[in-house]
């Protein structure tokens, strides 16, 4: 598989268009996607490999239905395999590229499995829930770790919703909620065309998405695709904290007087400059 290194000016304008672009293969090596898929069952029986905790840790066996699509949010700070491909330059370069970013680094990474019987994700804009961040945008790229089939509950996006209104987020309906595309067409302004794009792709293809954009999943009623995915959400290099409005949880990497990103917890993927974060050369290579 050869990877993809940039984009042609036809995908940014197809990006730019429509709020995402999927790509259909190419985003990881053959030799990651083996390595990544025998990492998600540790990630939820709770072994993890730094000793470090997740930030989020949305699904626990035994605590939550098993009909729930499973989330983990900055698995990377919990195991290498997952931090080399969310944190890799390439991404950040891909991102940059599509946002028309001097440089992007991580927000956070979505650790996602979706097995047989599990129930829809919510549809949601990224950038509604950061404003306790300046700019309060982000760019999402969204890798599949198996080939998707539009039954087996892959991202959905809505075409060109990313024009739409930022709309505050509803909490409450993110998780299986019976009519997944609800607020979405609640958001939609009066005479939009409403078109729902599944991401049907093989493993190690994926898409990426402007932070507006209206996405989703359906339920995966396949009978045997278990879905992964994982997400790496990127933010422009020069992103600060705001002064007053704050998250539950990543405010808490915050420094008193200070409103710069700590590249502990912040790292930049890939600058113009050719500046990255120096300690992410320490993570093993999967390519």
């Amino acid at each position: 598989m050869t990877l993809i290194e940039s984009f042609t000016h036809r995908q940014i304008e197809d990006f730019n268009r429509d709020g995402f672009l999927i790509v259909e293969e190419g985003l990881v090596s053959e030799r990651a996607l083996e390595l990544l898929r025998g990492r998600y069952e540790g990630l939820f029986d709770g072994r993890y490999e730094t000793g470090i905790k997740p930030d989020e840790v949305n699904w626990v066996p035994g605590r939550d239905p098993e009909d729930r699509t499973r989330q983990i949010c900055n698995g990377w700070r919990a195991d290498s395999v997952i931090a080399a491909q969310v944190l890799n330059a390439r991404t950040g370069r891909l991102g940059a590229q599509l946002g028309g970013y001097r440089g992007t680094r991580i927000l956070q990474d979505n650790v996602l499995w979706k097995p047989p019987g599990t129930k829809a994700i919510g549809f949601h804009q990224d950038s509604s829930y950061a404003d306790y961040l300046v700019p309060a945008e982000m760019l999402t790229c969204w890798i599949s770790l198996h080939d998707t089939t539009a039954g087996a509950g892959p991202l959905e996006f809505v075409r060109g919703s990313h024009q739409w209104p930022r709309t505050p987020p509803e909490r409450s309906q993110f998780h299986a909620p019976e009519d997944w595309l609800a607020p979405a067409r609640n958001a939609a302004p009066e005479g939009a065309e409403f078109e729902v794009v599944p991401v049907v792709v093989k493993a190690g293809g994926g898409s990426f998405h402007h932070g507006l954009t209206w996405h989703g999943s359906s339920p995966n009623t396949s009978a045997s695709v278990a879905r992964m995915a994982l997400v790496t959400h990127m933010l422009p290099v020069e992103v600060r904290f705001h002064e007053h409005n704050v998250d539950l949880i990543y405010s808490r990497y915050k420094r008193f007087g200070d409103l710069s990103l700590d590249e502990s917890f912040f790292p930049v993927l890939w600058d113009e400059s050719g500046y990255r974060t120096p300690w992410l050369a320490g993570l093993p290579d999967i390519d």
